[in-house]
């Protein structure tokens, strides 16, 4: 089965077979998922594993999803993961609560598949729109300006860099320590375009590595790549 987006999902809920249905039709849809019953193994989860998205239950005993919500806003390590939290509630203070907590969307219980997987769509593409728009990247000793298509290193600019390199660059700068598997890499970067495989994409990370040295984008075998800073 071939990934749709590769994202990697957190799934957060005290019942087993909400987490189990989730699991099933995510996975079914091509994502990578990881699961937690309970807030202080999500936290943990979320600095390990750096997922892209997660699905959050609002009611858990113990720490509740505004209080994980709340601690992962407060960490760097995890503040700017998408939060969307996972509720039955609909009264309109649970709401403003989960937002004023930092969620970035609500999902209602029961849930729908249909539904769940639309949102879920909508959610990454809108951040990986956010991250694209971002003007300017600082990373280790690199600059990298998206609006010139600039990247300095050391305070001297790295020329010939093509528009390709220059966003495969780009997606792994805006989320050092993040791993991007190929498939990922190949719809960002490279999106709907024909004729492109797994080869082109280590053709380019090797010329950027020819160009900015070793020590910037590391390879995980059998998965993809990510960037060191």
């Amino acid at each position: 089965m071939s990934k749709k987006s590769g994202a990697k999902i957190l799934l957060v809920d005290d019942e087993p077979d909400i987490l189990e249905f989730m699991k099933y039709n995510l996975v079914k849809d091509g994502y990578e998922v990881i699961m937690a019953d309970n807030g202080h193994d999500a936290l943990n989860l979320a600095k390990e594993e750096h997922p892209d998205l997660i699905l959050l239950d609002m009611m858990m005993p113990g720490m509740d999803g505004v209080e994980v919500c709340e601690h992962l806003r407060s960490d760097k390590e995890t503040e700017s993961i998408l939060v969307a939290f996972l509720t039955a509630r609909t009264e309109d203070y649970s709401q403003v609560a989960g937002f004023e907590a930092g969620a970035d969307d609500y999902i209602s219980k029961p849930i729908r598949p249909k539904v769940l997987m639309s949102r879920i769509s909508a959610l990454l593409r809108r951040q990986g729109n956010k991250r694209q728009q971002e003007s300017t990247i600082e990373v280790a000793d690199l600059v990298i300006d998206r609006e010139r298509y600039v990247v300095t290193k050391g305070g001297e600019e790295i020329i010939d860099l093509p528009r390709k390199e220059f966003e495969l660059l780009s997606l792994l700068a805006s989320r050092p320590g993040k791993v991007f598997s190929r498939d990922e890499i190949l719809s960002i970067v490279w999106g709907n375009e024909v004729v492109v495989g797994g080869r082109t994409i280590d053709v380019h990370i090797r010329k950027l590595r020819e160009k900015m040295g070793e020590g910037y984008i590391k390879t995980i075998k059998g998965v993809g790549y990510k960037f060191e800073g």
